[in-house]
């Protein structure tokens, strides 16, 4: 298991970073090797963002000197979302067979979290988002399905797409984790506009469905300081609470975002008009 330490940045020294700056601080481009676990530790909200990719053998996840304790989920918990073939994820022995698109959520003091895939040549792609925990609730498998789905936006303003709610209030119970799957419909590029920020909590983002030469333009940065991020396929981005985020793609994409911070009001966001962006 590899682990990479992301630091807090201030708005100010975001808006005078280049290009490799802004790719280095809020993009995660390497998530899913192949017979490893990746994550990344980002110290806005303590948010950890990572992938699992088991073939032939099982993946544990472990805990790393950046948590500090014990076992990775001793003050956590978990969201996490397979994005590729079938896949099987065991959590103190209980185990759940995880189709694509399907989402597990795993209860703060789970001490231990294995992968499989139970297709070696269509490997699981695991997603991990994990977020500080103060209490323990329930360990829930959420199918596709299953998951609240509400249909957005428009045909003419192209970006029409079904949002999908999985850990939610309501839906499952967590301590802060908020984690759900929009996919938008063919002929449709754009997600979140007009945009909007949320101080209260950051988020994360991770592109997927996207073929090797398409790409998303994400957009990001304080409202009057706008900035763009080029993303491929499976990789995540970084939002920290004062940045808008929003992204147009070459084609039709999917991306799984997932919140933590101050509160689990999905609605709880400051719309920025579009006049007031630069």
């Amino acid at each position: 298991m590899t682990i990479d330490i992301r630091q807090a940045s201030h708005p100010e020294a975001a808006a005078g970073y280049d290009t490799a700056a802004l790719r280095r601080h809020f993009l995660i481009e390497s998530l899913f090797q192949p017979g490893e676990v990746k994550l990344t530790y980002w110290h806005v909200d303590r948010l950890v963002v990572g992938g699992a990719t088991p073939v032939r053998t099982p993946l544990t996840l472990q805990a790393a000197r950046a948590i500090g304790t014990e076992t990775f989920l001793e003050r956590r918990e978990l969201g996490i979302c397979n994005i590729g073939g079938p896949g099987r994820i065991s959590c103190d022995g209980e185990a759940f067979r995880v189709a694509r698109r399907d989402m597990l959520y795993v209860a703060m003091g789970t001490r231990e979290v294995t992968f499989e895939s139970t297709d070696p040549a269509n490997p699981a792609r695991f997603y991990l988002l994990s977020t500080p925990a103060h209490a323990r609730h329930r360990t829930v498998l959420v199918r596709e399905s299953d998951a609240n789905a509400v249909e957005l936006g428009s045909q003419e303003q192209a970006n029409s797409r079904t949002l999908r709610q999985y850990i939610i209030p309501g839906r499952v119970a967590s301590c802060q984790l908020v984690m759900g799957l929009t996919t938008l419909k063919s002929g449709n590029i754009w997600n979140t506009m007009p945009s909007h920020v949320h101080d209260r909590r950051c988020e994360a983002y991770l592109y997927f469905d996207l073929s090797a030469d398409a790409r998303v333009f994400h957009m990001m940065g304080e409202p009057a300081e706008t900035r763009h991020l080029v993303v491929a396929n499976e990789q995540a981005i970084l939002s920290p609470g004062w940045s808008i985020h929003s992204g147009c793609g070459t084609s039709a994409y999917s991306f799984i975002w997932a919140m933590g911070g101050d509160n689990q009001d999905f609605a709880d966001m400051d719309m920025v008009p579009m006049a007031e962006l630069r």
